[in-house]
């Protein structure tokens, strides 16, 4: 399965140095011909002296992905030592030659996995991250338990996603859940569109609505197409805006910067979906949050101070131990017992 890093930080001089790699040009094709192993030997080399990160798994995605398979040790050996068609060749020239220019690779093989699911990628669309694995397990879990073995006939939810980017946690979601509906909204149009695309290719459209909403700036529009949802699930806008020139090339050159930056302190996306989930969520319906570790005790006191009818439930940490999630939960509200009894 493809494998994506997670975010990382370059010094002061990294922008400087990330200017410099576009000024070089890419290495010529080999005169003669050249084997798979010799050509993913070559680019890793090159890879190292332009400073590229992940040079080794750089030219071994690249690799595989040209020889038709997912990983290069699933590869038979003989495939390694054999020489590439001059096609090949080609392409693998081609394909490095954009990862040189620090383009991610996801986008360079235009494809990535996503727990059990294969999804297309484009730039400047945002590429799921491991962490985000976790949280769809954390709102399959949560799903699960409420309908016993799995989401039944009798028991169907509807989950909003804020946010869906390529639509890995929406698609995720209905392919573990065959019961399940979602809604899945984004203030990018390639968003939108890709995950689209993502949904037909994985037969899953019938059940997710798709709309091009900023939650910032069309808040009721929002409300009044997501009303009564058991779960409101997010990994939004979370960096401060301080830490967005910290990024490396390969996420500050290439992604969307609105898909990163939460304002001066992350939280100004996260602030907005909470602010809306009691109008969103069915009663003791919950909300999960991908964040900044620094995130949790700030968001657990401003719903406390700002938020009525929202429960802070817990934290839940990466598996790098980091406090990544946050689960809330929409309590029943005086409002709501006095329409009960009428």
């Amino acid at each position: 399965m493809w494998r994506s890093a997670g975010y990382r930080c370059f010094g002061p001089k990294g922008l400087l140095g990330y200017l410099a790699v576009r000024t070089f040009s890419a290495p010529a094709l080999p005169a003669g011909r050249i084997t798979a192993l010799q050509a993913m030997d070559f680019w890793k080399r090159h890879f190292v002296e332009r400073g590229v990160t992940e040079p080794d798994h750089s030219s071994h995605y690249i690799l595989a992905y040209l020889l038709g398979a997912k990983t290069i040790e699933s590869l038979e050996q003989r495939k390694l030592t054999e020489f590439l068609s001059p096609e090949k060749t080609e392409q693998m020239w081609k394909l490095c030659s954009r990862r040189l220019s620090r383009m991610p690779v996801q986008y360079v093989i235009e494809e990535w996995d996503f727990r059990d699911l294969t999804l297309k990628m484009r730039p400047p669309v945002f590429i799921p991250r491991p962490e985000t694995e976790e949280l769809v397990e954390l709102v399959l879990t949560d799903l699960q338990m409420k309908s016993g073995t799995g989401v039944g006939a009798d028991n169907q939810h509807t989950c909003l996603e804020v946010g869906c980017g390529s639509g890995a946690i929406s698609l995720s979601l209905l392919k573990s859940l065959p019961q399940l509906k979602a809604i899945a909204v984004d203030q990018s149009q390639a968003a939108v569109d890709l995950t689209g695309e993502n949904a037909l290719r994985l037969g899953l459209q019938d059940r997710l609505q798709i709309h091009h909403l900023d939650v910032m700036k069309e808040a009721e529009t929002v409300l009044s197409l997501s009303s009564s949802v058991s779960v409101l699930v997010s990994n939004p806008p979370y960096l401060f805006s301080e830490d967005m020139t910290t990024l490396e090339p390969e996420i500050f050159w290439f992604e969307d910067h609105a898909a990163l930056d939460g304002g001066n302190d992350g939280l100004k996306v996260i602030k907005q979906i909470l602010t809306l989930a009691p109008q969103i969520l069915s009663d003791h319906g919950h909300v999960y949050l991908e964040v900044d570790p620094r995130h949790p005790p700030l968001i657990q006191r401003w719903v406390e101070a700002n938020v009525e009818d929202m429960h802070y439930v817990e934290t839940r940490h990466d598996i790098c131990g980091r406090p990544r999630f946050c689960i809330l939960q929409r309590e029943e509200s005086n409002r709501d017992h006095k329409l009960d009894l009428d």
